[in-house]
């Protein structure tokens, strides 16, 4: 299979004056999602900082090279053949900042690679009120940004003022999160743009109060979802008024299994990696689950994953 970009390539667009960071040609994905699947990026890259991250997507940009941006790689599926190529790791670029503090809000940004369980561990540390319900939930806060995550009536779009980003046509810019066009689990943000932080506005509560509701939380999605297991988190987006994982489960879907892929008997949307897994496999269990739900109740389920890579060949 033909890598568009290589070592030789790499060093030729690439002055090491204007990186810093790690970079790794074919570098197995499964080594960098919660799902543990995937094929190897031509190059996968971690800039240190934004300036480097904006030379790579200048080069990236002017060669005509492809790239995707991952975070935690929590709730991506990368295919068997992986990814045609770079990937962008933001796994370096992460930092809680008190903006600006008054009486009852506080206002603070948070870079794009910062784990979103750090956020929320911040919140709870300072008593800040806003994203209790963000407990438990993996992955980066970019990732979160992108996907609007959330849980237990939150989702981040409630608590967020605006984004800064990048694009290589753009450059630097900000956004406001009107402007972001986030809905359920999605955002109208192009494939293009990196985000590198959001600005993000809490109420100042009581300590032992915001630690209860978080505390709260963690017990039950504890007691209610695989969280030990490999998955990428609730793999089908929850239908207007209904629960995906128990509309899979009615339809007779849980512990269902394909190769090294099952549906999960304690929550029906996780599809557990149970150790010898391909991404076939994954897909393959999708399309079943999927023809299965629509034959029973005549629903279509719509993807929450996020699917990359290319197939591979046989």
């Amino acid at each position: 299979m033909r890598n568009i970009i290589d070592k030789q390539l790499w060093q030729g667009i690439i002055s090491p004056n204007s990186f810093s960071g790690e970079v790794k040609f074919m570098e197995p994905m499964r080594s960098h999602t919660y799902l543990q699947i995937g094929g190897p990026a031509d190059v996968f890259v971690c800039p240190k900082d934004t300036v480097s991250l904006e030379n790579i997507l200048a080069a990236l940009n002017e060669e005509r090279i492809p790239f995707v941006t991952i975070g935690g790689g929590s709730n991506i599926l990368v295919k068997d053949g992986g990814i045609f190529g770079a990937v962008i790791s933001l796994k370096n670029l992460w930092r809680i900042d008190i903006a600006k503090e008054e009486k009852d809000i506080v206002m603070f940004f948070a870079e794009a690679g910062t784990p979103l369980q750090k956020l929320v561990s911040f919140s709870k540390e300072h008593g800040y009120s806003g994203i209790e319900g963000l407990a438990g939930i993996p992955g980066f806060v970019g990732g979160a940004i992108a996907g609007n995550a959330g849980a237990f009536g939150y989702s981040i779009k409630k608590s967020l003022v605006s984004v800064r980003m990048m694009n290589p046509d753009k450059g630097i810019y900000e956004m406001s999160v009107s402007e972001l066009g986030l809905e359920y689990r999605a955002s109208k943000i192009p494939e293009d743009t990196v985000i590198l932080s959001g600005n993000i506005r809490l109420r100042k509560d009581v300590k032992e109060d915001v630690a209860k509701r978080i505390n709260s939380f963690l017990k039950h999605k504890r007691e209610t979802q695989p969280l030990s297991e490999m998955s990428a988190g609730c793999v089908f987006r929850n239908p207007e008024g209904a629960s995906a994982g128990r509309i899979i489960d009615g339809a007779g879907c849980k512990g269902m299994r394909i190769g090294g892929v099952e549906v999960s008997r304690m929550h029906a949307n996780f599809f557990i990696n149970k150790g010898d897994a391909e991404a076939s496999d994954f897909l393959e269990l999708i399309d079943e689950v999927k023809k299965k739900v629509m034959k029973v109740f005549g629903i279509e389920l719509e993807l929450e994953i996020r699917i990359m890579g290319r197939n591979a060949d046989r």
